[in-house]
């Protein structure tokens, strides 16, 4: 049986593998570390190349209604939360910090990835990655002025240029070769390449778990806390969102938006954030990969159940 299909056909599980190998084998993660961003670059140009070129870019009313949830997901709730925050006196503690960081960030890269794991089609959540990041630089600016201590701006509008970029890049390269070479794929090359996508996933896992693992072997209780708060954060906000959102929008779309709402890319602000802001909250970093990682599997039965793919 070809790996590649065997991954393709059971990518929770695949996704679960490379999960556990970061946890119990600490020591993958160092050489892993150089690998992360051409894992990103990969999973991006696969991924791309599996779509349809027609259908990547949507309507021009589809594109509205995704600027929109962007503006909502990574404007509007960062500045409830940051409210709230004041409100109580909580604007330095690391749980505030940890869910302002993850409210702020755009989609993870793999979130068209886990949209075909779960059996539905892909394009939406490609469309709210590339918007998410296009608008960043806007959404997150008021976000540093209202928190100075959080870290340089400049830093941070580099980084969202940089990853979009990339994305941009990858996206060109794949639709590229789609067009040129592969106009009509097989039903087994799209396997092969969805199950590229999955072990690209499961692998770039490994580099990020470390934190998790000293947490854990130091003080268990606290790696508890936040597991379970990352895992309350996480799957908590894309239930809410799913009802919200099921009556309203396509089944496709809906899970899209919803998985998106919980899983950020909350990395790409580390490259501004000033280590004493980062060094309470690089648990709940580690932490979060759990539920992301757990999606495809904790999320996918409620998500098909309610919403069947159309």
């Amino acid at each position: 049986m070809n790996p590649l299909h065997l991954a393709a056909r059971h990518g929770p599980r695949v996704l679960i593998a490379g999960l556990a190998a970061g946890l119990l084998l600490p020591g993958l993660a160092e050489p892993m570390r150089d690998l992360l961003p051409p894992l990103v670059v990969l999973l991006l140009f696969v991924t791309v190349l599996r779509l349809d070129p027609e259908t990547i870019l949507g309507s021009l009313s589809d594109l509205h209604q995704v600027a929109f949830t962007v503006v909502g997901f990574q404007f509007v709730i960062p500045l409830i939360i940051l409210a709230i925050g004041f409100a109580g006196g909580w604007t330095g503690t690391p749980v505030l910090l940890s869910l302002l960081i993850m409210a702020a960030a755009p989609s993870i890269s793999g979130s068209p990835n886990m949209c075909l794991m779960m059996g539905y089609p892909p394009e939406h959540a490609m469309r709210m990655l590339v918007v998410g990041t296009a608008l960043l630089p806007l959404t997150a600016f008021p976000l540093f002025l209202l928190m100075p201590e959080l870290g340089d701006i400049q830093s941070v509008l580099l980084a969202g240029l940089q990853l979009l970029l990339t994305i941009l890049c990858a996206t060109g390269a794949a639709i590229f070769v789609r067009r040129v070479w592969l106009r009509s794929p097989s039903h087994s090359t799209l396997l092969n390449l969805e199950g590229l996508g999955t072990i690209t996933l499961a692998v770039f896992v490994i580099g990020l778990m470390p934190s998790v693992s000293a947490t854990a072997l130091e003080s268990p209780t606290i790696a508890v806390f936040w597991i379970v708060l990352a895992c309350l954060a996480n799957f908590g906000t894309q239930i809410v969102t799913f009802r919200l959102t099921r009556d309203r929008l396509p089944a496709a779309s809906s899970t899209a938006v919803s998985l998106i709402a919980g899983n950020r890319n909350i990395a790409i602000f580390f490259v501004a954030l000033p280590p004493e802001v980062t060094a309470p909250i690089m648990a709940f970093i580690g932490a979060y990969q759990i539920p992301m990682y757990l999606t495809p599997v904790v999320m996918r039965h409620l998500y098909r159940r309610q919403r069947p793919p159309e």
